[in-house]
This record gives C-alpha cells, sequence and structure tokens, in this order.
C-alpha cells in the first residue's frame, strides 16, 4: 500500500511579504491622512507654501461715474444637505454648514444725469436735480469671515476626495452665501440710505458753491 504525499501550499517569499506590508501601510497612511482619522498625522509633516505666480496683466479700464453712497455687512448660515436615493448618509451624501459674510454696495449712476435733469435759476442761487434710483452692485464674499463650521461626508465621498483634485471644495455653499446676500440686500433699506447719502453729498456740495437752495428727487 501506498500512502498519498499531501503538498504543502507554497510560501510567499519572504520578499512579497516585505513588500505586501509596505504597500499596506502606505495606503493605510494615506488614507488617514485625507480621511483625517489619525489625529496629528497632518501636522507630522508640515509642508511649505511657494508663490510663484506671475506678475498680473491688466487686462482693460473702465470709467466709472457712480456715486458709491453706502454699504451693508450681511452674513448668512448654509446649511447644504446633499442625498443620494436608497443610500444612508453614512454611505453617500454630505451636509456642510458654512458662515458666508461680505458686503453689498449701493450706488448712484451719475453718468446717466441728462441735460434735461440739471436746472439752476438765473442767478445761480437755486438747483433743481433729478437723479436715476439707487442700484445694488453685486455682493462681494469676504473670504476672511467666512468659514465652514462641519462638515459631514458620506463614506463614498469620503473616497471620491482621494482621487479628486480639489477635495471638500466649498463652491456650493459659496455661491449659495452669495445669492442669499444679494436677497438680504434687495430686502433691506441699502438703496434708501444711498438716495439719502447722495442728497446730502450733493447739498453740501451745491451750497458751498454758493447755491442756496437745492432740491434732488429720484425716477427713471
Amino acid at each position: 500500500m501506498t500512502t498519498p504525499v499531501k503538498r504543502l501550499p507554497r510560501r510567499m517569499p519572504g520578499w512579497a511579504k516585505v513588500v505586501a506590508a509596505l504597500v499596506l501601510v502606505l495606503v493605510v497612511f494615506f488614507a488617514g491622512v485625507r480621511l483625517s482619522v489619525i489625529p496629528g498625522l497632518k501636522d507630522l509633516f508640515g509642508t511649505d507654501t511657494h508663490d510663484r505666480s506671475g506678475p498680473a496683466l491688466l487686462k482693460s479700464i473702465q470709467d466709472i461715474s457712480r456715486y458709491d453712497a453706502a454699504s451693508g455687512n450681511f452674513q448668512v448660515v448654509v446649511d447644504l444637505e446633499k442625498d443620494a436615493k436608497l443610500l444612508p448618509d453614512a454611505i453617500r451624501g454630505t451636509r456642510t454648514l458654512y458662515v458666508g459674510a461680505g458686503t453689498v454696495d449701493a450706488y448712484v449712476d451719475l453718468g446717466k444725469i441728462g441735460e434735461n435733469d440739471v436746472k439752476v435759476n438765473g442767478d445761480r442761487t437755486s438747483a433743481t436735480l433729478r437723479l436715476p434710483h439707487a442700484q445694488l452692485g453685486k455682493p462681494a464674499l469676504d473670504p476672511d469671515r467666512s468659514y465652514a463650521v462641519s462638515k459631514q461626508r458620506g463614506l463614498f465621498d469620503r473616497l471620491g476626495d482621494l482621487f479628486s483634485d480639489n477635495p471638500n471644495g466649498e463652491q456650493a455653499v459659496q455661491k449659495l452665501a452669495v445669492r442669499h446676500i444679494g436677497d438680504a440686500a434687495k430686502e433691506s433699506e441699502l438703496t434708501a440710505r444711498a438716495e439719502s447719502n447722495t442728497t446730502g453729498m450733493l447739498e453740501g456740495l451745491l451750497r458751498s458753491l454758493g447755491f442756496k437752495e437745492v432740491r434732488v428727487s429720484y425716477g427713471t
């Protein structure tokens, strides 16, 4: 009788074990850095920042005839949540809480004043001016006063950031903040304040030139 000989499983070479262990360590290391699951790991390997940008080029010049008469400071808290259908938030989904701070200017465009909008009497003691209504400028978000309070991301979103050129992008919440600030400016009394300040400026200017009576009105 012969006894069958069992073949022993082939062992992995020593060098292969070393390579596999090294790859595993690197994967865990970089995943920990990107996903922030290992506290203090980012601070262990500091980075230096070098600004190698080229000089700014002047592309165009525009003449501005508007009088910036008022500026409003606004702040909004944006709570943006994106959910995936049929998947729990822990797997796929994001929620960002963002504080956006910015300004909106209100101005009167003096360049739209026509010849018939300014009337002066013969002895130059009385002046009547008709100006266009004040308008709102574009909201300007202040990056120094705007910040993300919290970010919650699902597992797939965290893994996607590993291969993204712009992980944790805040463009969506920034656009929402700008839109909400613009809406708040429209509902405020910013344009009324701009017209009042413009009236005071013109009255003071014309009275310093010898006019005793100055009337300023607004309309299209």
